[in-house]
């Protein structure tokens, strides 16, 4: 039971501590609206699945022991990260609150889960949870719950969040000032970028 509990807390902790993902899906909400901001976070908890399924076949014991593989998987979810973040600053378009989901929404699935994918936070958090939590002795059955969980812990966090930035009457206040909001996102995920990639191992 003192496993279950946690894994439950360290999750819980991990989901709501603010970071790339909660600005990914911040973005997508309030830009696009609730579809893609809920979209984002399922891309979000499908990437926590990757993360899962690595660490469980093993891998993810080899990252945490690879310097050099853990800073490639840095580096790529960084420059991605600035990326992002470069865009969003420098976005000089104006966007109505009625958006045409065709060309807007598909993208948000997979903004949200390569921006977990990449992120070495959720690396960390996977791997050092099954690595220093889950005993080895663990039925494999209650290991796969485990991530499970991790992942549906995410998908109903950011799906909240998702819900809260894109009701109608803040969404409107939000992009009627969307130069600063940009500005302010963009800043976010740059230094989220920047903060990782020279973040020490």
């Amino acid at each position: 039971m003192n496993e279950i509990f946690a894994v439950a807390l360290i999750t819980i902790l991990a989901v709501i501590s603010p970071g790339a993902d909660f600005a990914m899906v911040t973005r997508n909400s309030y830009l696009y609206g609730r579809k893609a901001g809920l979209l984002a976070a399922l891309g979000i908890a499908l990437g926590v699945q990757i993360h899962v399924m690595y660490t469980m076949l093993g891998v993810g014991l080899i990252i945490s022991q690879s310097p050099a593989l853990f800073t490639v998987i840095k580096i790529a979810g960084a420059l991605y990260l600035i990326y992002i973040g470069y865009k969003t600053f420098t976005s000089k378009s104006k966007l109505d609150i009625d958006l045409s989901a065709g060309s807007t929404v598909s993208p948000a699935f997979r903004n949200g889960f390569l921006c977990n994918v990449l992120n070495p936070k959720t690396t960390l958090f996977v791997v050092s949870t099954y690595t220093q939590v889950v005993n080895p002795n663990t039925p494999l059955a209650q290991q796969i719950a485990y991530g499970l969980f991790m992942s549906l812990a995410h998908g109903l966090w950011f799906a909240l969040v998702a819900l809260f930035f894109s009701h109608p009457t803040l969404r409107s206040a939000m992009i009627s000032g969307q130069s600063l909001l940009n500005k302010i996102i963009g800043s976010a995920l740059l230094g989220l970028g920047v903060s990782l990639a020279f973040a020490p191992h």
